[in-house]
């Protein structure tokens, strides 16, 4: 497996008034201490604006990076190989359901296409991320984008469950749609009250709604398995968004949670 770690494990989000931020060192060095030498990009200008120059000390590199804002060049200056792309509300926020009218959906997916075609300049493939609180968000949306688009997908495995979408079926149905993995696992009875609207989406991550790999309500080593099978060949971003009040005491917190995730996918894969 091509694993990699995300900023947002260790509660680093671009979302606005989400929570203490650790810096980029402490991140950084937890991360390659776990073994892993690969890390998505978190929110522009987190890693600064050399980021290999930032990520060097480290032995990391970058894959790829989670941008719902305007496109630009950051990822492919760095040597990332994948832009995840969101259809983000106007407000940045993941609060409440962004509804398209057909006008709106015909300039989403024009936009799309002229995105792909700007990543693809800059060698990056592009990869659209359904997401809480954003257009692309029920299965009603992810079944119209795979159906009116040929934009690959970032396959959040927690977000498309939030949204009702059973990432064991997407992988079965479409694999060849699949261009990268955010390998995330949540607690459905939380995950109910955000698609409810009972719970704020930063409220639902301090309630617990996500959890290290093994421990929640997705079926992680089904997916892994069926992606296997049909030979997927990308990265497996390691997410289990997190919201800090304050920096965690030493060696626990979002360090701890994601050496049991890699523990939970080292007994998986064997």
């Amino acid at each position: 497996m091509r694993l990699a770690g995300a900023p947002i494990s260790w509660g680093v989000c671009e979302a606005p008034d989400w929570g203490y931020e650790l810096p980029p060192e402490v991140v950084l060095a937890q991360l390659r201490s776990l073994g892993l030498d690969a890390t998505e990009l978190g929110p522009t200008g987190y890693l600064g604006t050399d980021v290999r120059a930032t990520l060097e000390p480290y032995g990391l590199r970058l894959v790829g990076g989670f941008l719902p804002v305007p496109m630009h060049a950051t990822l492919a200056a760095a040597g990332a190989e994948v832009v995840v792309l969101a259809a983000r509300s106007a407000d940045g926020s993941y609060d409440r359901r962004v509804t398209l009218t057909e006008t709106e959906w015909r300039v989403l997916l024009s936009t799309l296409d002229s995105l792909r075609r700007v990543a693809a300049e800059h060698r990056l493939t592009a990869a659209l991320h359904p997401h809480v609180g954003t257009a692309i968000e029920d299965r009603a949306s992810v079944r119209r984008l795979l159906e009116d688009s040929d934009v690959p997908l970032c396959l959040d495995t927690g977000h498309l469950l939030i949204g009702g979408t059973d990432p064991v079926e997407l992988i079965a149905t479409v694999p060849e749609r699949i261009a990268h993995v955010h390998l995330k696992d949540v607690r459905a009875s939380v995950a109910a009250s955000v698609a409810g609207g009972d719970v704020s989406y930063v409220g639902a991550v301090r309630a617990g709604l996500y959890v290290p790999l093994g421990e929640g309500d997705v079926d992680i080593a089904g997916i892994v398995r069926g992606l296997t099978d049909s030979g997927y060949p990308g990265w497996y971003v390691l997410e289990q968004d997190t919201a800090l009040d304050g920096p965690p005491a030493p060696d626990t917190g979002p360090v701890e949670d994601v050496r049991r995730s890699l523990a939970y996918l080292e007994k998986v894969t064997g």
